[in-house]
């Protein structure tokens, strides 16, 4: 057991213990057969960036306990997510389709009744199907409404919920206006803080995101210039410690349940508002912060989509040097909050056993701009915006060959809900889950064949920038296609394609979409983006086997179409349209 000491002080110091601690953990220990994935841990970290890791290459941030992750499983270096914004992107990994497929294209469009979730899935193989923390969900009201489903029930409950039954929900978005709250749903990190003694009807904003200033007054977190400032909280109190105790107190309550669980963990952090507590906000300094990946030949002739993103509020205040000094120590400190919670977790996961038979998927919905094309926060398909990390820890013994390797293939989140299938030795449906199992790559085989290209999705319809281009709510969509070389995106609307060579530019600075030499490559692109929209999708209560079985069945229930006088089928067949006919006709008025 770690020291009580350690593993309360935040900072560096307990992320290298706990990394130290587990480094000694053997996995040849114990027999074979205890060595199986028998729970799931989904940890989903909000707009975290794929290369905001020090075992992706960071340079200055330091993550001992992702670090930690990595070297005991798989880290996949091209995981593409299905959108790069919020909800749609989470309605992919929490369905295992496409956001063509499932719909819930923006954050609060409902997902639609009728959509099969992990839970869903899952519970069919005897796995129960836990939520602690954020799902951005949006349940279909009117749809429960019209099929008669109330909420209160457990069928309800889950629809309601993405499938999930829920431990702790809370979203973490606990911004006030003019008309109230963004979210609506019961505040419990709200109703937590003010068990604490935080007093105000919204101390998530008054403590959690924000700071004092000078003259004693709140110092907004949604204010950027107050990112350097500790946020007015104890940091046992803000939101990814409290979140971390809850996941214990989940285990701590599941100990003794013989029933194997998956528990999708999901922070609201290193997510906006840019502030974080004491000692996090000063961990990181100016001369830690990477320069922008930006050129000025990137403002020249844009594609009108880009240009109106880097024309936005978000894309003009990142690219003010002194709003990056603000944000983005803030951003990691962020981050080196949420890895030394992770090594809180797993030094309680060690402790009782659980890293023995327990999968731990570690991932993001999307990543964070922070100024690098021009750009902030996340919406198109660049880097940095909708690749994001991904390491899966699998306990397994076939696994262990493959531990702390880095696997380059294509992988989309769709993945995840087929992996998490696989794993437990279920058959994936593949007629409704669109994602291929990872389970290949983790147990040191790899597949006979994988993907060309990812996909990615990005309906604009409900923001600014389709009001400013004039652009109809059907047509304001973006496709992004990428394989290892290429990274093409097309716009509804009549507009141009936009292309960059990822292998002569991995920086993404020189758009070819319309340049004279692309046409056969961006040619293959449409080719690849017609063959996926011609995907089949929405086949979904019917599998490829179903249908085999179903051939040819109709005429052995009597179903004779095309036959002249008997002779062309078997005599079975004819069995029950033969015979001596009797006269058992009855007569005209015995209904009288």
């Amino acid at each position: 057991m770690l020291p009580e000491n350690l593993v309360q002080s935040p900072g560096v110091a307990r992320g290298f213990v706990c990394t130290a601690v587990f480094a000694t953990f053997n996995y040849s220990q114990g027999p074979f057969h205890m060595r199986k994935v028998r729970n799931i841990l989904f940890i989903m970290y909000d707009q975290l960036r794929f290369d905001y890791l020090s075992c992706a290459g960071h340079p200055f941030l330091e993550t001992p306990n992702m670090d930690w992750l990595a070297s005991k499983g798989v880290r996949f270096s091209r995981c593409y997510v299905q959108s790069p914004i919020c909800g749609a992107s989470r309605m992919s990994f929490y369905t295992g389709r496409y956001v063509h497929s499932h719909g819930a294209a923006w954050n609060n469009f409902p997902l639609k009744v009728g959509e099969q979730t992990l839970g869903d899935h899952l519970r069919k193989l005897g796995m129960s199907s836990w939520l602690v923390g954020k799902t951005h969900m949006k349940a279909d009201d009117e749809g429960m409404e019209r099929l008669g489903i109330p909420r209160d029930s457990i069928i309800g409950a889950r629809v309601s919920e993405c499938g999930f039954d829920v431990f702790e929900r809370d979203d973490g978005l606990w911004a006030q206006g003019p008309d109230g709250f963004y979210d609506q749903n019961r505040s419990s990190y709200n109703a937590y803080l003010k068990s604490k003694g935080y007093q105000g009807e919204n101390p998530w904003h008054d403590y959690a995101n924000s700071g004092i200033d000078e003259d004693g007054e709140i110092a907004s977190g949604w204010l950027m210039k107050h990112a350097d400032k500790p946020a007015n909280i104890d940091n046992e109190d803000s939101e990814t410690p409290w979140l971390t105790s809850r996941m214990i107190a989940f285990l701590e309550q599941r100990a003794a349940n013989p029933e194997p669980w998956m528990c999708h963990l999901s922070y609201i952090k290193p997510h906006w508002p840019y502030i974080v507590p004491a000692p996090y906000h000063e961990m990181y300094g100016h001369n830690q912060i990477l320069p922008a990946v930006r050129h000025p030949k990137e403002k020249e002739n844009p594609h009108p989509v880009y240009e109106a993103y880097m024309n936005n509020a978000i894309g003009k205040a990142f690219r003010r040097d002194d709003v990056r000094e603000s944000a983005i120590p803030a951003y990691m400190g962020l981050i080196k909050q949420c890895d030394d919670e992770l090594g809180r977790l797993l030094g309680h996961l060690r402790e009782t056993g659980r890293l023995d038979d327990t999968m731990i998927v570690l991932t993001s919905d999307h990543g964070d701009y922070l100024g690098d094309h021009w750009l902030g926060e996340k919406d198109l398909f660049h880097e940095c915006s909708v690749k994001v990390p991904l390491i899966v820890y699998d306990p397994s013994a076939e696994a262990d060959a493959s531990r702390g390797t880095i696997c380059d293939e294509l992988v989309e989140s769709i993945d995840l809900a087929a992996t998490f299938v696989d794993c437990i030795s279920g058959n994936v449906p593949e007629h409704i889950l669109e994602g291929r199992s990872l389970t290949p790559f983790l147990r040191g085989s790899g597949p006979e064949t994988w993907r060309e290209f990812a996909v990615s999705e990005f309906d604009y319809s409900a923001t600014p920038v389709a009001v400013s281009l004039g652009v109809k709510p059907r047509d304001a969509r973006l496709f992004m296609i990428a394989d290892k070389r290429w990274k093409f995106m097309h716009a509804e609307g009549g507009f141009r394609p936009m292309l960059f060579d990822m292998e002569q530019d991995p920086d993404e600075l020189t758009d070819l979409g319309e340049s004279s030499g692309h046409e056969q490559v961006i040619d293959l692109m449409y080719e690849r983006l017609g063959q996926w929209a011609r995907r089949m999708s929405q086949r979904t209560t019917r599998s490829e086997n179903d249908i085999l079985a179903m051939r040819g069945k109709s005429r052995r229930k009597g179903v004779l179409l095309g036959v002249f006088d008997g002779s062309e089928v078997d005599d079975e067949l004819m069995a029950k349209y033969q015979g001596k006919a009797t006269d058992q006709t009855p007569p005209r008025d015995a209904a009288k």
